[in-house]
């Protein structure tokens, strides 16, 4: 039994398809989502705005509203937890050329709109927390716009939506790269900037996503472990990726067990998940997985994240401590080995 809260979204059960290929298995509709990830163990769900609400451009706010309590609804009735809600931008026609940082004023005024309604979505679903994955947020052109002022222009969407809503906390999900070439808030590091010069420091956090580590060229446990001694790190999500290639989503731990060890050991050595805190499975179901049995991806990231507890737990602080001492640190590899291969 893991000690973690696990939560996934609705995406992570999905038809398999991929920028290569088109879908491969049949819609599972919501509520039998709701339904497995309950029996299989999960107790938070992650949302995007229209995960929640589908078809949101076309309804009025107090629809949206009306949608919105159905999903809590369907929550309450399979125990489950909104975790966060995040606003869906990278797939808008209105958004091609970014959201919050578009050349166009019209997008950026449609991209504050979606934000602001999926706080809305976020008081009924009865999450504080508000993630900004900023998909779209860089440039496909160098030239085409100004690093500075959009950066700047980040920073004011996320005062505008501290302002809007003093009980929420935003959350923003670094990635490098994908779908746009340079990002504008790549990393941890970067989130922590930007968050410092808000309105509201103490509100604005982040996610941390293995994978997009890995993107970066930088490794998961350091990036956590730069967050947690911020006092910023507001969510996790656990899966893994083969190098730099396009974002993965890999079961946890598929391609690297000692990474995904010293992820786990990271959370469990600095407590995490005390303050309900919960262990986002940000994972992809394979291909070639046969209709009904699409769930499986999910079930193998939190064995693999309770197969590490045990590992931590079994981990020696005083072998640690002598190897340190002795200045030996090829003793301490070995040993490390030997307790994942073991």
């Amino acid at each position: 039994m893991s000690r973690f809260r696990f939560s996934v979204g609705p995406w992570n059960v999905n038809e398999g398809v991929e920028a290569f290929g088109p879908a491969v298995r049949p819609s599972i509709p919501l509520e039998e989502k709701f339904k497995k990830f309950a029996e299989i163990g999960i107790s938070g769900v992650q949302f995007h705005d229209d995960d929640a609400v589908p078809n949101m451009n076309d309804l009025s706010e107090a629809e949206i509203i009306e949608e919105a309590k159905k999903v809590k609804a369907l929550l309450d009735k399979y125990g489950l937890e909104a975790e966060f809600v995040a606003p869906r931008l990278w797939q808008d026609p209105h958004t091609t050329d970014g959201a919050f940082t578009s050349n166009f004023p019209e997008d950026r005024e449609f991209a504050m709109w979606r934000a602001y309604r999926s706080c809305d979505i976020a008081k009924v679903l009865g999450t504080k927390k508000i993630v900004l994955w900023l998909a779209r947020e860089g440039t496909l052109c160098q030239e085409s716009k100004s690093a500075v002022e959009n950066v700047n222009r980040l920073l004011d969407t996320v005062n505008k939506l501290l302002a809007y809503d003093p009980e929420i906390e935003v959350l923003i999900e670094p990635k490098p790269n994908e779908p746009i070439d340079r990002s504008f808030c790549p990393t941890v590091g970067h989130v922590m900037a930007l968050g410092a010069k808000s309105i509201d420091p103490k509100r604005v956090g982040c996610v941390m996503e293995s994978a997009h580590a890995i993107l970066a060229g930088l490794d998961p446990a350091n990036e956590m472990s730069f967050a947690i001694a911020m006092g910023k790190l507001g969510s996790v999500h656990f899966n893994d990726q083969n190098g730099v290639r396009y974002d993965q989503d890999k079961s946890f731990g598929a391609e690297n067990l000692r990474s995904a060890f010293n992820q786990v050991k990271v959370l469990c050595d600095n407590n995490y998940g005390a303050n309900g805190e919960f262990v986002g499975l940000d994972v992809k179901c394979m291909r070639t997985q046969r209709p009904g049995d699409d769930y499986q991806h999910i079930i193998n990231s939190m064995r693999l994240v309770e197969i590490m507890e045990e590992k931590v737990d079994r981990f020696d602080n005083a072998v640690l401590q002598q190897c340190i001492d002795e200045k030996n640190y090829e003793k301490l590899e070995l040993y490390v080995l030997e307790l994942l291969t073991h």
